[in-house]
């Protein structure tokens, strides 16, 4: 197995989303996709030629420079490269806590235990909601999430059935929902949720409150 990953940047900011939002984190963000999402933020990671090999310990010895306790491996698609699985070990071994993204259209199976998983759901405004993986849900444990990023109403009613018809927060109380930068008024999305009393905890991308939402590497 390959020693290296293609990494598109490394760089430590603060949690933007999940349940650990608002922390210090250290990101590593790995090249190539197999999804072409409308709305998606980090296209400059889409190719597999995207940034530039990086050996495993050199990444696993950055993350120890960091200064912080907590690392996310992400993407394009992290999952996409053979390589990571073995990433994620050695910075469990390292004593970090490790914090996966991965799209959903690709096979859990291979992450190690412990590491937290959080599955995007994509919706129908991504273009890409056919190609989510259901298996992937019988694979997840308490400590993972899933995070659904809502464009608009038929995005929501398709997050409300989902979560219903695969009876998710008995998979994980860890249900996100976020409104696409730009294209959903949060207060709208946070109306739904409570008409509704949907189990899920509205989120917003901190990252783009705080920076500009174009800035890269934060």
């Amino acid at each position: 197995m390959s020693s290296t990953l293609r990494v598109v940047e490394c760089f430590v900011s603060l949690q933007g989303e999940s349940t650990f939002a608002g922390l210090p984190c250290a990101f590593i963000r790995l090249a190539g996709c197999n999804l072409r999402c409308a709305w998606c933020d980090t296209a400059y990671a889409w190719e597999p030629e995207a940034g530039e090999e990086r050996p495993i310990p050199e990444l696993v010895a950055w993350a120890e420079d960091s200064g912080v306790p907590m690392v996310e491996v992400t993407g394009g698609e992290p999952l996409l490269q053979a390589a990571t699985p073995e990433l994620l070990r050695r910075l469990q071994a390292a004593g970090f806590t490790v914090l996966l993204e991965t799209n959903g259209a690709v096979p859990l199976d291979r992450v190690p235990p412990g590491v937290h998983r959080i599955m995007d759901r994509k919706l129908p405004a991504s273009g890409m909601a056919d190609r989510h993986l259901a298996a992937n849900y019988q694979l997840l444990t308490p400590e993972d999430e899933i995070k659904f990023v809502v464009a608009d109403a038929l995005d929501y009613d398709f997050m409300r059935r989902e979560i219903e018809t695969f009876r998710l927060p008995e998979r994980t109380p860890k249900l996100l929902a976020s409104p696409v930068w730009g294209r959903l008024e949060p207060a709208e999305l946070a109306a739904w949720i409570l008409r509704d009393r949907l189990p899920v905890r509205f989120q917003l991308q901190l990252h783009k409150i705080i920076w500009s939402p174009e800035l890269r590497g934060v």
